[in-house]
């Protein structure tokens, strides 16, 4: 335990958040594997409230001084951070509750921290300890979860009542986990300090976290609440121009996926685009991320694809958007609906399938436009240069569509035609050929 004694008043001398975070990590740092070990197998039960208070506060340097509740709050959270590491010790060598106990001893850490904000009196400066402790919380609720589903994946039988009670409490402690972190939110946008003192600076990354978290439980509209609040309490809070740049790239972009799941397409690519921007050129799983949604963003806003060049950085999305992008450019509608039906698992499981299914309009807005293209000139009339034929008849574009659909059985009449140029008309589709334009290039 000296060693994070020693980091402990370090990091309080020097006033460091992080480096006070990681003295109550669960993972043990790459040039010192064995520690979390040493850490746990220094100390018993019986001894570890002691030897805590002890080191923590008996002989701290003479530059440190703690009130009563604040030395006896940091007292507990070292007390519940060693319980922890038993658990994670515990859970490497197979013995105990495996997931299910960390995830009890974890949440004991992240309510002590908690109990030190609240009561305790705890700087701001600390705030990087909630963000640990709220981040691992979160994967080991998952963990637990898992767990849980293991051992009672055999507990109903099959039929009706599998149906129905097979997704009885599937994610119960996420859900603790998400009421828990959403305390840590509580806890900082509360905060009545002066900006420079203030918990509010952890407000980004604890609703980035919750975020995280409610996504997991399918539970986006809960994502609501949390950005009504930030809005009631904006004037009292830094712009987010001034927060770290990780933290705002990560809220905007799932700023604008809640927007695009609510097919507020032009704020959602505003946000997305404002992700991409910002976010680091190296940081390729991030930048595929924010492309996943942006894409299908322009291709309803602006009928725009991304280009090749583009596409060739990211071979997941190459394999998903390049067919449906070919299509659409050729106007090949029996091709489009091939690639939707080939990537319809990934596309559902993103929540894009019904975005991208209306790139039909698209596919067909340009089989329509190469019909007049084709038509050719008119006779020029008095040496007056040749213009386009204006007038194209029905059945040339119901010959097209069905051409392009492969539907050479399925005969299309007049009205049928009329009415799918009639909608092209009406979605104002036919000034612009997506494939003309570029962007990311």
């Amino acid at each position: 335990m000296d060693i994070i004694f020693r980091d402990f008043q370090r990091a309080h001398l020097d006033r460091s958040g992080p480096s006070l975070a990681t003295t109550i990590t669960p993972i043990a740092p790459p040039e010192d594997s064995n520690r979390l070990r040493q850490l746990f197998g220094t100390s018993s039960a019986f001894t570890i409230q002691q030897e805590i208070r002890s080191g923590l506060l008996a002989h701290i340097n003479t530059e440190l001084r703690f009130s009563k509740p604040e030395g006896n709050a940091w007292v507990d959270v070292y007390v519940a951070y060693w319980k922890a590491v038993g658990e994670i010790i515990a859970l490497e060598e197979n013995l105990k509750t495996g997931w299910i106990g960390v995830y009890e001893a974890w949440k004991e850490v992240t309510n002590a921290l908690i109990r030190g904000y609240s009561n305790a009196g705890f700087e701001s400066w600390t705030t990087p300890c909630l963000y640990v402790t709220g981040r691992f919380l979160r994967v080991f609720a998952i963990k637990a979860d898992e767990q849980l589903r293991e051992r009672n994946g055999g507990a109903f039988s099959a039929g009706m009542q599998d149906d129905i009670a097979g997704e009885f409490g599937k994610n119960e402690k996420l859900e603790d986990a998400a009421r828990i972190i959403n305390r840590i939110f509580t806890l900082c946008i509360s905060d009545r300090a002066p900006i420079g003192e203030s918990r509010k600076w952890g407000l980004y990354y604890t609703t980035n976290l919750l975020f995280k978290t409610y996504f997991k439980l399918n539970s986006i509209g809960l994502s609501k609440n949390i950005l009504r609040a930030l809005q009631a309490s904006r004037s009292d809070m830094p712009p987010i121009e001034s927060f770290p740049m990780s933290h705002i790239v990560t809220f905007k972009y799932y700023v604008g996926v809640i927007l695009f799941l609510e097919e507020d397409y032009v704020k959602a690519e505003e946000n997305l685009t404002d992700a991409w921007n910002l976010c680091h050129r190296d940081a390729q799983k991030n930048r595929e991320l924010i492309l996943t949604y942006l894409i299908p963003c322009r291709l309803l806003t602006t009928h725009t694809l991304p280009t090749t060049s583009l596409l060739a950085l990211y071979p997941r999305l190459q394999k998903l958007f390049g067919p449906l992008g070919q299509c659409i450019r050729r106007g090949d509608l029996a091709g489009f609906d091939e690639a939707l039906s080939a990537g319809e698992d990934e596309f559902v499981k993103r929540r894009i399938y019904l975005t991208l299914e209306r790139g039909r309009d698209i596919a067909l807005r340009n089989l329509l436009r190469k019909v007049f293209l084709a038509g050719g000139f008119e006779e020029p009339k008095d040496g007056a240069p040749p213009l386009r034929r204006t007038r194209v008849p029905v059945a040339e574009f119901g010959a097209a569509i069905r051409l392009g659909s492969q539907a050479q059985d399925h005969q299309l009449d007049n009205d049928e035609v009329e009415c799918l140029l009639a909608n092209m008309i009406y979605k104002v589709c036919a000034s612009m050929l997506p494939g003309e334009q570029t962007w990311f290039a």
